[in-house]
């Protein structure tokens, strides 16, 4: 399978199981919107572009196979609330609804291929920027998945990481656990072993640390929202690496595409903020780690302030943030 999420014509929406790796590679058929519902909620597919592309090909099955495609689209665009391209892959489907199935599925294939041609447009302004801001083979931090399993293909933040090892110019990267479901561990580690690039697992707490001591040169990582103030929503985790940063001197880098830019949201404390079941704590593959009776808090994304953030890659533009006089950089107000 060459994307990480397609169509087949049956029809369904054929995705890749995220939750079975890197022990298993194996496929999902979602022959109906219910099913395409479940395997976002369980994580089997992730990944804020992933789940733009997942909303509007799960809009164009609810075409096809709902007895109520209405109910269906909304219950499908509320599966996850906070990373903004779900709903935004929703809802630019279903504007097509009244020219019938095959105008939405014209546009979901649309969205997808799209998808495919940011991952490349953001590898090579993102790749540029790093040599800008570090010069040539660093060392770069990163925290979750933001390779070809969050997009179609490709990737954002790891695309650029890539891109740079293709190019020659990148010694390592350090990829964060990111706890509690090691989407770092499993699925960063897993692509990166496949494209040949060296890299070195950390303990999600161990970023700073490695930052203080110059091990280090830049952090670079994706974005499941950025609001209109700059101010980026993503996975756990994400805001201690920012504050590491900003305390070594390095730069903070984001790439999302621009469909991940949500100019309607004002700033991150207006985000709500998805809280996931407590087990994915408490438990590891299944096996408790804590006491019986032990209580979890597991929210799902922290929002890093647009002061802690360099600069913003998208797939049309760079967008350079003020970051205390540690980088030149231009600062913003509103994303525009």
């Amino acid at each position: 399978m060459a994307y990480t999420i397609d169509w087949s014509g049956d029809p369904a929406v054929v995705l890749i199981d995220q939750t079975a790796l890197p022990q298993r590679e194996e496929y999902l058929r979602c022959e109906t919107v219910p099913e395409l519902i479940a395997a976002i909620r369980r994580l089997a597919v992730r990944g804020a572009p992933a789940l733009g592309v997942a909303g509007a090909l799960g809009v164009a099955l609810a075409m096809r196979t709902s007895a109520d495609p209405a109910a269906d689209i909304a219950a499908l665009r509320a599966a996850r609330p906070t990373a903004v391209n779900l709903a935004w892959g929703v809802d630019r489907a279903a504007a097509l609804v009244p020219g019938g199935s095959d105008a939405v599925l014209a546009e979901a294939l649309a969205i997808r291929d799209e998808d495919v041609a940011s991952s490349a447009s953001m590898a090579a302004y993102g790749s540029e920027l790093v040599t800008e801001l570090v010069g040539g083979d660093p060392v770069l931090l990163t925290h979750c998945n933001t390779g070809g399993l969050a997009c179609v293909t490709g990737g954002t933040a790891l695309g650029v990481a890539i891109a740079l090892h293709r190019a020659g110019r990148l010694r390592e990267v350090i990829a964060s656990e990111t706890r509690p479901l090691l989407q770092g561990a499993r699925l960063t580690a897993w692509e990166l072993g496949r494209a040949g690039v060296p890299y070195r697992i950390a303990a999600d707490g161990a970023g700073p640390s490695l930052m203080a001591r110059g091990l280090v040169d830049a952090v670079i990582v994706g974005a499941d929202r950025i609001c209109a103030n700059g101010d980026v929503v993503n996975k756990i985790g994400t805001y201690a690496h920012a504050l590491g940063a900003a305390r070594a001197g390095i730069p903070f880098l984001v790439v999302a595409p621009e469909s991940t830019v949500d100019p309607r949201t004002a700033c991150g404390a207006d985000v709500h903020i998805e809280d996931r079941p407590g087990a994915e704590v408490l438990e590891l593959a299944g096996s408790p780690i804590a006491p019986a009776g032990s209580v979890a808090v597991n929210p799902a994304f922290d929002v890093t302030p647009a002061d802690l953030v360099t600069a913003i890659v998208t797939d049309r533009r760079v967008i350079q943030l003020s970051r205390g006089g540690n980088l030149p950089g231009v600062p913003l107000g509103r994303l525009r």
